[in-house]
Protein backbone atom coordinates (compact mmCIF):
# COMPACT_ATOMS: atom_id res chain seq x y z
CA UNK A 1 0.00 0.00 0.00
CA UNK A 2 1.20 3.29 -1.07
CA UNK A 3 1.72 5.30 2.44
CA UNK A 4 1.13 9.05 2.92
CA UNK A 5 3.38 11.38 5.00
CA UNK A 6 0.84 12.71 7.75
CA UNK A 7 0.03 16.36 7.13
CA UNK A 8 1.19 18.54 9.76
CA UNK A 9 -0.98 19.92 12.39
CA UNK A 10 -0.36 23.51 12.88
CA UNK A 11 -1.72 25.47 15.98
CA UNK A 12 -4.29 28.58 15.48
CA UNK A 13 -5.25 31.44 17.81
CA UNK A 14 -7.38 33.88 15.96
CA UNK A 15 -10.38 34.50 18.51
CA UNK A 16 -12.35 35.29 16.11
CA UNK A 17 -12.38 32.01 14.50
CA UNK A 18 -12.97 30.08 17.89
CA UNK A 19 -16.26 29.58 17.26
CA UNK A 20 -15.40 28.00 14.02
CA UNK A 21 -15.50 23.75 13.64
CA UNK A 22 -14.90 22.28 10.32
CA UNK A 23 -16.01 18.44 9.52
CA UNK A 24 -14.15 16.13 6.42
CA UNK A 25 -16.48 14.37 5.11
CA UNK A 26 -14.37 10.99 4.47
CA UNK A 27 -17.00 8.14 4.79
CA UNK A 28 -18.21 8.00 0.88
CA UNK A 29 -17.50 4.18 -0.74
CA UNK A 30 -16.52 5.57 -4.13
CA UNK A 31 -17.98 3.10 -6.18
CA UNK A 32 -18.27 5.57 -9.71
CA UNK A 33 -14.76 6.27 -9.38
CA UNK A 34 -13.86 2.69 -8.28
CA UNK A 35 -12.51 1.23 -11.58
CA UNK A 36 -10.04 3.84 -11.88
CA UNK A 37 -9.06 4.01 -8.30
CA UNK A 38 -8.51 0.37 -8.42
CA UNK A 39 -6.42 0.67 -11.46
CA UNK A 40 -4.63 3.41 -9.58
CA UNK A 41 -3.85 1.71 -6.41
CA UNK A 42 -4.37 -2.06 -6.93
CA UNK A 43 -7.24 -2.44 -4.35
CA UNK A 44 -10.77 -1.14 -3.47
CA UNK A 45 -9.77 2.51 -1.94
CA UNK A 46 -12.38 4.91 -2.54
CA UNK A 47 -10.96 8.16 -4.57
CA UNK A 48 -10.93 10.23 -0.74
CA UNK A 49 -7.83 7.85 0.01
CA UNK A 50 -6.07 7.42 -3.10
CA UNK A 51 -3.66 9.70 -4.86
CA UNK A 52 -4.69 10.59 -8.65
CA UNK A 53 -1.75 12.26 -9.20
CA UNK A 54 0.75 10.93 -7.87
CA UNK A 55 1.05 12.89 -4.94
CA UNK A 56 -1.03 14.17 -2.53
CA UNK A 57 -4.56 12.11 -1.72
CA UNK A 58 -7.54 13.98 -1.85
CA UNK A 59 -8.35 13.55 1.53
CA UNK A 60 -4.31 14.92 2.42
CA UNK A 61 -5.57 17.79 -0.08
CA UNK A 62 -8.61 18.77 1.72
CA UNK A 63 -7.20 18.43 4.79
CA UNK A 64 -4.31 20.60 4.06
CA UNK A 65 -6.67 22.95 2.62
CA UNK A 66 -8.98 23.18 5.17
CA UNK A 67 -6.25 23.76 8.04
CA UNK A 68 -5.88 27.24 6.55
CA UNK A 69 -9.34 27.93 7.85
CA UNK A 70 -10.00 25.96 11.00
CA UNK A 71 -8.09 25.38 13.89
CA UNK A 72 -6.88 21.58 13.97
CA UNK A 73 -8.60 20.54 17.19
CA UNK A 74 -11.53 21.54 15.78
CA UNK A 75 -11.65 20.00 13.00
CA UNK A 76 -13.21 16.37 12.45
CA UNK A 77 -13.05 13.90 10.03
CA UNK A 78 -15.99 11.97 9.07
CA UNK A 79 -15.17 7.96 8.33
CA UNK A 80 -16.38 4.61 7.88
CA UNK A 81 -15.07 1.92 9.80
CA UNK A 82 -14.52 -0.25 6.65
CA UNK A 83 -11.91 1.90 5.47
CA UNK A 84 -9.97 1.98 8.42
CA UNK A 85 -7.07 -0.03 6.38
CA UNK A 86 -7.13 3.22 3.82
CA UNK A 87 -7.07 6.24 5.97
CA UNK A 88 -5.39 4.68 9.11
CA UNK A 89 -1.50 5.72 8.12
CA UNK A 90 -3.20 8.78 6.63
CA UNK A 91 -4.49 10.30 9.73
CA UNK A 92 -1.64 8.58 12.29
CA UNK A 93 -1.23 11.59 14.16
CA UNK A 94 -4.84 12.74 14.46
CA UNK A 95 -6.60 12.66 18.16
CA UNK A 96 -8.81 9.65 18.24
CA UNK A 97 -11.72 12.22 19.43
CA UNK A 98 -11.42 14.05 16.22
CA UNK A 99 -12.05 10.63 14.00
CA UNK A 100 -15.66 10.39 13.62
CA UNK A 101 -15.90 6.58 12.27
CA UNK A 102 -19.55 5.40 11.41
CA UNK A 103 -19.56 1.16 11.63
CA UNK A 104 -20.88 1.38 7.74
CA UNK A 105 -21.77 4.10 5.04
CA UNK A 106 -25.66 4.75 5.68
CA UNK A 107 -25.79 7.88 2.88
CA UNK A 108 -24.67 11.71 4.03
CA UNK A 109 -27.71 12.74 6.17
CA UNK A 110 -26.78 10.06 9.02
CA UNK A 111 -23.05 10.91 8.76
CA UNK A 112 -23.94 15.25 8.89
CA UNK A 113 -26.33 14.42 11.80
CA UNK A 114 -24.19 12.29 13.58
CA UNK A 115 -21.37 14.64 13.65
CA UNK A 116 -23.71 17.91 14.39
CA UNK A 117 -25.10 16.46 17.38
CA UNK A 118 -21.38 15.58 18.51
CA UNK A 119 -20.77 19.24 17.82
CA UNK A 120 -23.40 20.62 19.41
CA UNK A 121 -22.52 18.90 23.01
CA UNK A 122 -19.44 20.34 22.98
CA UNK A 123 -19.79 23.88 21.58
CA UNK A 124 -23.91 24.59 20.94
CA UNK A 125 -22.04 28.08 19.71
CA UNK A 126 -20.42 26.75 17.35
CA UNK A 127 -20.58 27.32 13.49
CA UNK A 128 -19.25 24.66 11.25
CA UNK A 129 -18.46 24.15 7.78
CA UNK A 130 -18.95 20.81 5.87
CA UNK A 131 -16.05 19.45 2.73
CA UNK A 132 -16.59 16.70 0.75
CA UNK A 133 -12.76 14.99 0.94
CA UNK A 134 -13.36 13.84 -3.03
CA UNK A 135 -13.18 17.36 -4.79
CA UNK A 136 -10.67 19.15 -6.11
CA UNK A 137 -10.03 23.12 -5.82
CA UNK A 138 -7.39 24.76 -8.02
CA UNK A 139 -6.63 27.85 -6.08
CA UNK A 140 -7.02 27.43 -2.53
CA UNK A 141 -6.92 31.03 -2.07
CA UNK A 142 -9.99 31.56 -3.29
CA UNK A 143 -11.81 28.93 -1.67
CA UNK A 144 -10.54 29.89 1.78
CA UNK A 145 -11.38 33.77 0.65
CA UNK A 146 -15.30 32.44 -0.09
CA UNK A 147 -15.44 30.36 3.06
CA UNK A 148 -14.72 33.59 5.29
CA UNK A 149 -17.26 34.77 3.78
CA UNK A 150 -19.76 32.26 4.24
CA UNK A 151 -18.90 31.99 8.42
CA UNK A 152 -19.03 35.81 8.18
CA UNK A 153 -22.53 35.46 6.38
CA UNK A 154 -23.51 32.40 9.06
CA UNK A 155 -22.77 35.02 11.94
CA UNK A 156 -25.35 37.59 10.37
CA UNK A 157 -27.72 34.99 9.33
CA UNK A 158 -27.96 32.54 12.03
CA UNK A 159 -30.63 30.93 10.75
CA UNK A 160 -29.68 29.98 7.39
CA UNK A 161 -27.17 27.36 6.44
CA UNK A 162 -25.24 29.29 3.31
CA UNK A 163 -24.03 26.79 0.30
CA UNK A 164 -21.31 27.34 -1.60
CA UNK A 165 -22.60 27.33 -5.55
CA UNK A 166 -19.98 27.31 -8.41
CA UNK A 167 -20.59 29.18 -11.27
CA UNK A 168 -21.09 26.64 -14.12
CA UNK A 169 -18.65 26.89 -17.32
CA UNK A 170 -20.77 23.97 -19.28
CA UNK A 171 -24.11 22.21 -18.99
CA UNK A 172 -23.01 19.85 -16.72
CA UNK A 173 -25.78 16.66 -16.36
CA UNK A 174 -24.24 14.85 -13.12
CA UNK A 175 -24.13 17.55 -10.88
CA UNK A 176 -26.68 18.87 -8.92
CA UNK A 177 -27.89 22.83 -9.67
CA UNK A 178 -28.93 25.13 -7.25
CA UNK A 179 -31.53 27.80 -8.52
CA UNK A 180 -30.94 31.19 -6.69
CA UNK A 181 -33.86 33.15 -5.48
CA UNK A 182 -33.66 36.96 -4.42
CA UNK A 183 -30.75 38.90 -3.16
CA UNK A 184 -29.96 39.12 0.55
CA UNK A 185 -29.43 41.97 1.85
CA UNK A 186 -26.26 43.21 1.51
CA UNK A 187 -26.24 41.02 -1.84
CA UNK A 188 -23.35 38.57 -0.93
CA UNK A 189 -25.72 35.37 -0.91
CA UNK A 190 -29.30 34.45 -2.48
CA UNK A 191 -31.92 32.99 -1.33
CA UNK A 192 -32.22 29.30 -2.73
CA UNK A 193 -35.11 29.02 -5.04
CA UNK A 194 -35.09 25.37 -5.57
CA UNK A 195 -32.69 22.57 -6.31
CA UNK A 196 -32.41 20.68 -10.35
CA UNK A 197 -30.62 17.13 -9.52
CA UNK A 198 -28.50 15.80 -12.30
CA UNK A 199 -31.17 17.16 -14.91
CA UNK A 200 -30.89 16.81 -18.82
CA UNK A 201 -28.83 18.28 -21.02
CA UNK A 202 -31.24 20.45 -22.56
CA UNK A 203 -32.48 21.50 -18.93
CA UNK A 204 -28.46 21.92 -17.35
CA UNK A 205 -28.37 24.61 -20.78
CA UNK A 206 -31.41 25.91 -19.70
CA UNK A 207 -30.05 26.40 -16.52
CA UNK A 208 -26.87 27.28 -17.18
CA UNK A 209 -28.70 30.64 -19.09
CA UNK A 210 -30.65 31.10 -16.13
CA UNK A 211 -28.18 31.83 -14.18
CA UNK A 212 -28.25 28.65 -11.50
CA UNK A 213 -25.24 27.91 -10.15
CA UNK A 214 -23.21 23.99 -9.63
CA UNK A 215 -23.69 22.68 -5.90
CA UNK A 216 -20.20 21.83 -4.44
CA UNK A 217 -21.94 20.41 -1.41
CA UNK A 218 -20.01 22.46 0.75
CA UNK A 219 -21.83 24.02 3.74
CA UNK A 220 -21.47 26.79 6.28
CA UNK A 221 -23.97 27.67 9.23
CA UNK A 222 -24.69 27.58 12.74
CA UNK A 223 -25.02 24.24 14.66
CA UNK A 224 -27.98 25.11 15.27
CA UNK A 225 -29.18 26.12 11.89
CA UNK A 226 -28.21 22.43 10.63
CA UNK A 227 -30.24 21.01 13.40
CA UNK A 228 -33.31 22.67 12.64
CA UNK A 229 -33.15 21.87 9.24
CA UNK A 230 -32.67 18.27 10.15
CA UNK A 231 -35.55 18.23 12.77
CA UNK A 232 -37.68 19.66 9.93
CA UNK A 233 -37.11 16.92 7.69
CA UNK A 234 -36.00 13.67 9.33
CA UNK A 235 -36.83 14.03 12.66
CA UNK A 236 -36.19 10.34 14.20
CA UNK A 237 -33.00 10.81 12.19
CA UNK A 238 -32.05 13.33 14.56
CA UNK A 239 -33.30 11.73 17.96
CA UNK A 240 -31.73 8.57 16.98
CA UNK A 241 -28.17 10.59 17.57
CA UNK A 242 -29.30 13.30 20.24
CA UNK A 243 -27.77 11.98 23.62
CA UNK A 244 -25.89 9.25 22.18
CA UNK A 245 -23.41 7.02 23.58
CA UNK A 246 -20.51 5.80 21.43
CA UNK A 247 -21.06 2.55 22.26
CA UNK A 248 -24.19 2.47 21.07
CA UNK A 249 -23.58 4.04 17.56
CA UNK A 250 -23.41 0.61 16.27
CA UNK A 251 -26.67 -0.21 17.26
CA UNK A 252 -28.39 3.26 16.21
CA UNK A 253 -27.06 2.31 12.55
CA UNK A 254 -28.85 -0.78 12.51
CA UNK A 255 -31.49 0.79 12.74
CA UNK A 256 -31.44 3.91 11.11
CA UNK A 257 -32.32 3.96 7.12
CA UNK A 258 -30.28 5.05 5.07
CA UNK A 259 -30.49 8.74 3.50
CA UNK A 260 -29.26 11.86 1.12
CA UNK A 261 -28.93 14.90 2.89
CA UNK A 262 -29.21 16.76 -0.64
CA UNK A 263 -31.74 14.87 -1.53
CA UNK A 264 -33.81 14.42 1.83
CA UNK A 265 -33.13 17.55 3.64
CA UNK A 266 -31.59 20.34 1.55
CA UNK A 267 -34.19 19.68 -1.37
CA UNK A 268 -36.75 19.59 1.17
CA UNK A 269 -35.84 22.92 2.81
CA UNK A 270 -34.52 25.74 0.67
CA UNK A 271 -36.41 28.05 2.47
CA UNK A 272 -33.71 27.49 4.87
CA UNK A 273 -31.31 27.89 2.90
CA UNK A 274 -28.71 30.54 1.29
CA UNK A 275 -26.31 30.20 -2.01
CA UNK A 276 -22.95 32.29 -2.07
CA UNK A 277 -21.94 32.38 -6.07
CA UNK A 278 -18.42 31.35 -6.45
CA UNK A 279 -15.67 31.70 -9.36
CA UNK A 280 -12.44 31.23 -10.15
CA UNK A 281 -11.81 28.34 -7.62
CA UNK A 282 -11.50 25.61 -10.48
CA UNK A 283 -13.72 23.13 -8.74
CA UNK A 284 -14.18 19.89 -9.65
CA UNK A 285 -15.95 17.05 -8.42
CA UNK A 286 -14.17 14.08 -8.93
CA UNK A 287 -17.06 11.30 -9.10
CA UNK A 288 -16.69 9.65 -12.47
CA UNK A 289 -13.43 8.50 -14.43
CA UNK A 290 -14.20 10.49 -17.32
CA UNK A 291 -15.11 13.43 -15.32
CA UNK A 292 -10.96 12.87 -13.75
CA UNK A 293 -9.59 12.80 -17.69
CA UNK A 294 -11.33 15.42 -18.69
CA UNK A 295 -9.65 17.81 -15.75
CA UNK A 296 -6.35 16.47 -16.28
CA UNK A 297 -5.37 19.57 -19.12
CA UNK A 298 -6.92 22.51 -17.00
CA UNK A 299 -5.42 20.92 -13.53
CA UNK A 300 -2.03 20.44 -15.04
CA UNK A 301 -2.10 16.76 -13.90
CA UNK A 302 0.93 14.24 -15.01
CA UNK A 303 -1.78 11.05 -15.74
CA UNK A 304 -2.19 9.19 -18.82
CA UNK A 305 -5.44 7.32 -19.30
CA UNK A 306 -4.30 4.81 -21.73
CA UNK A 307 -2.10 3.33 -19.23
CA UNK A 308 -5.16 3.32 -16.81
CA UNK A 309 -8.29 2.86 -18.08
CA UNK A 310 -7.45 1.81 -22.40
CA UNK A 311 -11.29 2.98 -22.93
CA UNK A 312 -10.93 6.36 -21.52
CA UNK A 313 -9.08 9.76 -23.58
CA UNK A 314 -7.29 12.15 -21.80
CA UNK A 315 -8.67 15.41 -23.99
CA UNK A 316 -6.01 17.19 -26.12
Amino acid sequence: MHRQKPVAERPRSDKRRSKRWGVILAGGDGTRLLSLTRAISGDDRPKQFCSLTGGETLLDQTRRRVSGMIADRRTLFLLTQTHERFYANQLAGVAGERLLTQPYNHGTAPAIAYSLTYIDRLDPDAVVAFFPSDHHFANDNAFAAHIDLAFAQAEMDPERVILLGILPDAPEESYGWIEPGESVAGGAVSEVRRFWEKPSRRVATQLMRGGCLWNSFVMVGRVSAFLAMIRRTLPELLTSFTGMQSSALREIYAKIPAANFSNDVLSARPSDLTVLPARGLGWSDLGEPQRVMSAIPKLNWNLHSESILPGLEVPA
